[in-house]
């Protein structure tokens, strides 16, 4: 019997999008290195991955200029400016961050139509609608509507999305919160963000709105979590799950494991027709002073 992969945390942390950063990278690097994607760093230790067509590319910019520590983009051509641009900051959980690379992954291997564009217009709020659907059926609730933008946010109000329709610089989009989306967390200022340009295949972005609002709680180590989020969020710990029932086929096992001392040594019994055993002789010496 094997043992249960090991719940990397001594909490769980509910609603997720309170649970701050695992600061790992390697969960979300995964999906595409399984892919292999070219990976390489830099002294500073930032991780770059490639795509094999090298038209998609991800950084893990730990040492940064920014809090960007995530930035993925498409390209149309390798040579010129990206197609779309996704961005995770440092607090984001790293969860959405793999359902991303997850979600990219397969549409790379289902081809350029999947992950440059994918179905629909990227820009129409009527396929955009999609990618919103997974935090209505969640609860989260529509705002009073603002011109050129659709606002969502969760039922606590610590976890929003916005997504603005209309004409946009497509390079601020890639590089400030300005962007087609923006997805925020927490509940005071540092928070987590994602932003997604124009352009971004809605099915990509859909992975972190149905990650995001998912109900499941995600492990943490209390004390490496921020403590606004640690007051915020529902804090359960996690308890170790029982020992395994031994089947009959493991307690025959371990009595044919048993050394042949303990297992075939007999223990002899008294009976009415059995001799007793002689009394031993008594002692001899002096007596008692």
């Amino acid at each position: 019997m094997t043992d249960p992969d090991p719940i990397d945390g001594d909490v769980f942390v509910s609603p997720r999008y309170l649970a701050g950063s695992t600061f790992t990278g390697d969960p979300a690097l995964k999906p595409l290195r399984d892919l292999g994607w070219e990976m390489h760093h830099n002294d500073d230790g930032n991780v770059y991955l490639t795509s094999p067509d090298r038209r998609v590319r991800l950084g893990y910019l730990p040492e940064g200029d920014d809090d960007g520590l995530w930035r993925i983009s498409a390209y149309t051509d390798a040579f010129a400016q990206p197609h779309w641009g996704v961005c995770f900051n440092d607090m984001a959980p790293t969860e959405l961050v793999t359902a991303f690379t997850t979600a990219l992954a397969k549409a790379y291997t289902d081809g350029p139509d999947a992950y440059l564009t994918g179905p629909g217009s990227a820009d129409s709020q009527a396929s955009a609608f999609n990618a919103v659907v997974p935090l209505i059926n969640r609860g989260w609730q529509l705002q009073h509507p603002r011109w050129g933008v659709m606002e969502l946010k969760s039922t606590d109000g610590m976890a929003g999305l916005e997504y603005t329709s209309g004409k946009l610089d497509h390079q601020r989009e890639l590089t400030t919160l300005e962007a087609r989306w923006y997805m925020w967390g927490g509940p005071a200022r540092p928070r987590w963000y994602a932003t997604a340009s124009s352009n971004t295949p809605v099915h990509l972005v859909t992975a972190i709105t149905t990650a995001v609002s998912d109900p499941a709680p995600l492990p943490r180590w209390r004390d490496a979590m921020l403590r606004s989020l640690r007051e915020a969020a529902q804090l359960t710990p996690v308890t170790p799950p029982p020992p395994p029932v031994p089947t009959p086929l493991d307690v025959r096992r371990n009595v044919a494991r048993l050394p042949p001392a303990l297992g075939t040594v007999s223990v002899p019994r008294w009976s009415t027709a059995s001799r007793p055993p002689a009394r031993p002789a008594p002692r001899t010496g002096g007596a008692r002073r």
